[in-house]
């Protein structure tokens, strides 16, 4: 079986990072500078790899994240309904503060065992787990000893580089997802290599 090149990127800069928001299904638009991490990723993208097509979560951040990406690449750009951000259901736009002073017990559970937690009237990190494997497989399946490029979100990049590296989801804290942060992961049969996570260095200089 040939060997099928992944390269995963989380969507560029929006609002509801600074306070921390929990986003999840808002359909958020990139802010300027997101437009900007964006547009330089799409060129450190077309300058390494040959992708043949594009795969993007339907939020309207990460369909912005990879026009630019498909134009560079000269290749389409599809939406694919597994990489939809995690619902976090009642508590979707709410500060992490406002979070904790409502609902303390639950918010100290998401930060120390996140595998345990389902947000009230949304998801569980096992529903991102099925979701975003589906979507993998379908990836895998269709474009098998190709080159493509995933677009998503802080949650769902970590939920599949969970399984890709075969890590528990109590490991969910311990990786980063930056804002056009670049992963890439090579799969051949059942040999699976991740060779950068959380890759930045092309966001240098970037306002």
């Amino acid at each position: 079986m040939p060997m099928t090149k992944i390269i995963l990127i989380r969507h560029g800069n929006v609002e509801g990072l600074k306070p921390e928001r929990f986003r999840g299904r808002a359909d958020l638009e990139l802010t300027p500078f997101g437009v900007a991490q964006a547009t330089a990723t799409a060129q450190r993208i077309a300058a390494a790899w040959h992708p043949c097509a594009i795969f993007t979560s339907p939020l309207r951040r990460c369909v912005s994240t990879s026009r630019p990406i498909a134009d560079a690449c000269g290749v389409p750009s599809e939406t694919i309904d597994g990489l939809v951000d995690l619902d976090y259901g009642a508590w979707q736009w709410k500060t992490h503060d406002e979070a904790r002073r409502e609902s303390p017990q639950l918010f100290d559970a998401w930060r120390s065992a996140p595998q345990l937690v389902r947000f009230p009237e949304g998801e569980s990190l096992q529903d991102l787990v099925a979701r975003t494997s589906d979507a993998l497989r379908f990836v895998l399946d269709k474009y098998a000893g190709n080159t493509v490029v995933l677009v998503g979100h802080d949650s769902v990049n970590k939920a599949l580089l969970l399984q890709l590296i075969d890590q528990p989801l109590s490991a969910y804290w311990r990786l980063a997802q930056d804002c056009c942060a670049i992963n890439e992961i090579d799969i051949e049969e059942t040999t699976i290599r991740v060779s950068r996570i959380n890759e930045t260095h092309h966001l240098v200089g970037v306002t």
